[in-house]
């Protein structure tokens, strides 16, 4: 059978539940799955965590190195975000160098931790114009089952809450905590018919007209944004998914 009919009887089956208010998995259309976090998962890291968002699995390592600003920031740290999608996390994922998807994952969530203030970059400054700390957020996709913007976020953070900047094996002093001012936290839903439903499964995901990420702080206001998908979303709909960004976020930034 064809993977345009599976995706055909998969949306048909999706929509008969959803026109009863009900989802695959059970779940209410506002409600997450569960998510389990592992901080300090790699020993060599300087900060890092494993992340179960249902049968979402990412890991995020954390490394730190010394070298130079961008001159239009010279006294602060640089951020460097990566997302490797590999074929054993998904049969949709390819070997090679990253596509679209993977290219997509890491700006979301770069974009999140940086335009959310998550980490102080001033304070990553060594000597104005010389050397700061640059630091690597890379995001590994062990298994995808959907959701790989917000269940990276989740595990972006809590990597770096747990990171130590290692000052002294550089010789640049003692070594302390990675210095995180604020926890942004994204929150995806996407439009099924006229239903929206936060955390998409990968069925739900591939179904779907159009998919929207809104990453809020611990006040509530909005860090980023990211539309996707061919279809269109409403101004009431934006409006109804950054609420859900707001009471969702908070519910898991408790947990990070």
């Amino acid at each position: 059978m064809s993977k345009d009919v599976m995706a055909d009887l998969k949306r048909d089956h999706i929509m008969k539940l959803l026109s009863k208010g009900k989802r695959v998995d059970g779940r209410k259309f506002d409600e997450p799955r569960p998510l389990t976090i592992e901080k300090d998962f790699i020993k060599s890291a300087e900060g890092s965590a494993r992340v179960h968002l249902g049968d979402t699995d990412v890991v995020v390592g954390v490394k730190l190195m010394v070298g130079q600003p961008f001159a239009d920031t010279p006294n602060k740290g640089v951020l460097t975000t990566n997302a490797e999608l590999k074929p054993l996390a998904n049969e949709s994922f390819e070997s090679g160098p990253p596509d679209k998807r993977s290219i997509e994952v890491a700006r979301v969530i770069d974009r999140g931790i940086r335009e959310g203030k998550a980490v102080d970059m001033e304070k990553l400054c060594i000597e104005p114009e010389k050397e700061v700390w640059i630091m690597f957020v890379d995001v590994h996709a062990i298994d995808y089952d959907g959701n790989l913007f917000d269940a990276g976020n989740i595990a972006a953070m809590a990597a770096l809450k747990s990171a130590v900047v290692p000052a002294k094996r550089a010789g640049k002093g003692e070594d302390y905590p990675l210095p995180v001012s604020h926890v942004p936290i994204s929150v995806t839903a996407v439009k099924i018919g006229e239903h929206i439903l936060v955390d998409p499964t990968y069925d739900e995901e591939i179904v779907a007209e159009a998919r929207l990420t809104v990453a809020t702080n611990e006040k509530g206001d909005i860090c980023a944004m990211q539309k996707g998908g061919d279809g269109s979303l409403t101004p009431d709909e934006v409006l109804r998914v950054v609420e859900l960004s707001r009471k969702v976020g908070a519910d898991i930034r408790s947990k990070v």
